[in-house]
């Protein structure tokens, strides 16, 4: 049995993970946390690359969610111009906000995949929802203070596994 910090999935950016591949997997919504995973977390906005990972999932029939822990007004404002949903507030590493979600948007728990920056929030929160997860390089080095803290603790654990970042989704060879 996997370790509660062993994500599924390495993935080095989340414009790497391609919709033909979560089709191929039966996903039909990634869930994903906004803050250095889809926006830089000292950046108000999102960027181009958001926009456009955005489009290629909603031309392949496959839903963005965010599940983020911070206020509403920040995620509202950063998802606003893409319209996208989503759930704030949601408390990671506790399940409560991806369980939600799942229930809100009438997901099942194979159909999706969460996708986060953090091993000790986003990773943890996923495999206790069980539902699978994938962890991605923050998209910049700096963090906020509670952050680092965090990533400290995560890099610790992480030189402990057999990391091998991917440029797509590949299915985990666990023995």
């Amino acid at each position: 049995m996997a370790s509660i910090f062993e994500p599924t999935y390495f993935i080095e950016k989340i414009w790497d993970i391609e919709p033909d591949t979560l089709k191929k997997l039966g996903v039909t919504a990634v869930l994903a946390d906004l803050d250095n995973t889809l926006v830089a977390w000292n950046k108000r906005d999102g960027d181009e690359r958001f926009f456009e990972w955005n489009e290629k999932l909603k031309n392949n029939n496959i839903q963005l969610i965010v599940v983020s822990n911070n206020t509403t007004s920040r995620v509202r404002r950063a998802v606003k111009p893409l319209g996208l949903p989503f759930e704030s507030w949601s408390l990671k590493p506790l399940p409560r906000g991806i369980l939600k979600t799942l229930k809100d948007f009438n997901l099942s728990k194979n159909e999706v995949v969460m996708v986060g920056d953090q091993l000790m929030t986003d990773i943890i929160a996923s495999n206790i929802a069980g539902v699978k997860s994938v962890l991605v390089k923050p998209l910049v080095s700096s963090d906020g203070i509670m952050t680092k803290i965090n990533r400290g603790l995560a890099n610790k654990i992480l030189s402990k596994m057999d990391v091998k970042w991917e440029k797509d989704l590949v299915e985990p060879n666990r023995d």
